[in-house]
């Protein structure tokens, strides 16, 4: 019973964190997930929205300390097989609204030092070209979710 408690808490906790938007210059930083790894898994993805509310920018690079190496990547469809490729930048473009999901582009994290777990949180550093760094907390949830359910 105290750990469904202790559980419970580390999620309300969660959530209030990720409800609180985060700010790079004009950008905007919402709802920041990973999915849950499962086993000895590798590799994970960061998923989040990037609203922007100044002139256009680029996202250029992140890291975490929860993996060797963080990368921006994205989904194409190469014949009936979709496949992730690495881009060098994400437009963020100005007054409008980029999503990081899965199927699209997300931040790939490769070489994970231990297991992404569901309930825990991470931080993750996005390096934009003009707005600069900004460190966002990432809260991961189950395998298989779809994104961070927030009603306001």
């Amino acid at each position: 019973m105290t750990r469904l408690v202790s559980i419970c808490a580390t999620l309300a906790a969660a959530a209030v964190l990720a409800a609180t938007p985060a700010l790079a210059g004009d950008i905007v930083i919402e709802k920041p997930w990973a999915r849950a790894s499962a086993g000895m898994a590798k590799a994970g993805a960061a998923f989040m929205v990037l609203r922007n509310e100044g002139a256009t920018d680029r996202l250029v690079s992140a890291s975490a300390g929860v993996a060797k190496v963080a990368e921006l990547h994205t989904h194409i469809k190469d014949g009936d097989v979709m496949r992730m490729r690495r881009v060098e930048t994400i437009e963020v473009t100005g007054g409008a609204v980029t999503t990081l999901a899965p199927g699209g582009l997300h931040v790939m994290l490769m070489g994970l030092h231990g297991p992404l777990e569901e309930g825990t949180s991470f931080p993750l550093t996005l390096t934009f070209e003009r707005a600069g760094p900004m460190t966002v907390d990432v809260m991961v949830m189950k395998a298989g979710a779809m994104g961070m359910q927030h009603t306001h």
